[in-house]
């Protein structure tokens, strides 16, 4: 998993007013980085009100993201985490995972990666629970195991 989120990427707030609100945060990092640009917030945003809340994948849980290369500079993802869960169109979200793909393949190994962390009950409570030093050291131990529990 090559570093996939630091210090820079990874925000926990308490609460937030809404959902489009939790995404604009959640890229803030990656539009100061200059890894997107603000198209894909835009776009992103576009498609939870097009397609609905087919983004949270399970309890808690949002994997947003927008067309490939559109508004994308490079791979990139970070995340947002709210104590208090948001209504994202009918679902409860709490984690705000942004992935931005500059195309339709480079980023299938980190996002399988990222998955099989957050498949881990024991692990998915921690990033619900935990501080921001406790969810980076939980991705660079996984960074060091090469992706392995």
């Amino acid at each position: 998993m090559q570093n996939v989120f630091s210090e820079e990427n990874i925000k926990i707030i308490s609460q937030i007013d809404n959902w489009q609100k939790a995404v604009e945060i959640a890229c803030q990092p990656l539009l100061e980085e200059k890894k997107i640009t603000q198209k894909y917030v835009t776009n992103i945003i576009k498609s939870v009100k097009k397609y609905g809340p087919y983004m949270v994948l399970t309890d808690y849980f949002a994997l947003m993201h927008a067309k490939p290369g559109e508004g994308v500079n490079q791979l990139a993802m970070s995340l947002l985490v709210v104590k208090e869960p948001i209504d994202l169109e009918g679902k409860k979200v709490k984690i705000f995972l942004i992935l931005a793909c500059p195309d339709s393949k480079s980023h299938i190994k980190t996002l399988k990666e990222v998955a099989g962390v957050l498949m881990d009950q024991c692990n998915f409570e921690l990033i619900l629970k935990g501080t921001k030093s406790q969810i980076i050291d939980l991705f660079q131990k996984k960074e060091m195991d090469g992706g392995k529990k």
